[in-house]
């Protein structure tokens, strides 16, 4: 007599349902290759120059192949990212020309898919760390992997970080203005740095990262700026000051990434004047995985991404955290942060799709 469970009855509706649903995700990362594509070859950027065009004089304008052009027009335009009128005339629309074209509108969202081949080809690297629990570093990613995560935070930040958000923070620009010493923790290509150094020049700032590739462009970078009061090093060439001397401390979306951010935090506190503010910078996350799946629509993006990205850096090495792209939430940030001797936690009116804002002080 036969043990084996008996089969499950399928409902054919529901199954060509999640067939779909399945296929649609495939669709998605297929087009996502695209888009990468539109944005490396400049058929993005033309397209904004030139307003409808045909596939043959987008392609001379592009000097691309036309059949090729024609392929990934027919992708975009069935993806409804771009337009095509009853001639055959492909556009984009104002809001895709500023999300696909123009790098100076905080909008712009080229920098993600920039790195997107880095991205996935993490999906090699990752396999093992499923199995020894070690992820692996932003420099995994190449240098390319460094200029994407530029390209995704410039625009919003070159837009909004002076206007807005310094002046959210109470009395830390009559601080810069005066002349204070600044560090930024985790400062990447060092956009950050060096936009504030040229609006506060009595002030000093240092910005401090262990990605080679990252600091290698913060250093290309200073010296076409021909600022002299900006510095970039690897905190662990040249410690951070650790003698409560700085002014202001900023850390701007990598906390979560960091294999010890606790650790981080005491050091923060011990770098920082008694006086002194620390910007806290991360991503919007709530306390459980429930709230973030039913609150957040790209809550699935955000635990694939972190999976390829933010918690493979966060344990990078055998003994990290592992906090993960939405492992940092307010009640979380705050309850580490007077962990770590800081006692004012104060969340900051600064609109933003993806991050929080916080003023902590000691």
């Amino acid at each position: 007599m036969s043990t084996e469970p008996d089969a499950p009855v399928l409902d054919d509706d529901a199954l060509k349902f999640f067939s779909f649903q399945v296929f649609s995700k495939l669709e998605g990362a297929v087009t996502a290759g695209m888009i990468h594509l539109g944005d490396q070859l400049g058929l993005y950027v033309a397209m904004k120059a030139a307003g409808p065009v045909t596939t043959a004089e987008l392609a001379a304008r592009t000097d691309l192949a036309e059949r090729w052009v024609r392929e990934w027009a027919h992708n975009q335009a069935a993806a409804k990212l771009i337009t095509v009128d009853e001639s055959g005339r492909f556009s984009l629309t104002p809001e895709a020309a500023v999300v696909f074209a123009t790098p100076e509108h905080p909008a712009y969202g080229m920098g993600m898919f920039h790195r997107l081949p880095q991205t996935m080809h993490a999906l090699e690297d990752v396999r093992e760390s499923f199995r020894t629990g070690v992820g692996h570093d932003y420099d995994s990613h190449g240098p390319q992997g460094a200029v994407g995560i530029e390209r995704s935070f410039e625009p919003w930040s070159n837009a909004n970080l002076l206007p807005t958000v310094l002046p959210a923070v109470d009395g830390v620009v009559a601080r810069l203005e005066a002349g204070a010493k600044v560090v930024d923790i985790g400062c990447g290509a060092g956009s950050a740095v060096l936009l504030m150094a040229k609006a506060f020049p009595h002030s000093s700032f240092h910005g401090y990262d262990i990605s080679q590739y990252a600091l290698a462009r913060a250093a290309q970078k200073l010296e076409e700026s021909g600022l002299h009061n900006a510095a970039f090093d690897d905190p662990r060439v040249s410690p951070m000051p650790a003698d409560q001397s700085v002014d202001f401390i900023t850390t701007f979306d990598c906390i979560h990434d960091m294999t010890h951010p606790t650790e981080m935090m005491k050091a923060i506190r011990r770098a920082i004047k008694p006086d002194g503010v620390w910007l806290l910078v991360d991503i919007k996350a709530l306390d459980t995985f429930e709230e973030n799946i039913r609150k957040n629509p790209m809550a699935s993006l955000m635990y694939g991404i972190s999976v390829l990205s933010c918690m493979s850096s966060a344990l990078s090495e055998p003994d990290g955290e592992g906090l993960g792209t939405l492992g940092l939430s307010e009640n979380t940030a705050r309850s580490m942060a007077e962990a770590a001797g800081f006692t004012r936690f104060r969340k900051l009116a600064v609109e933003h799709s993806v991050n929080a804002f916080y003023e902590v002080r000691p």
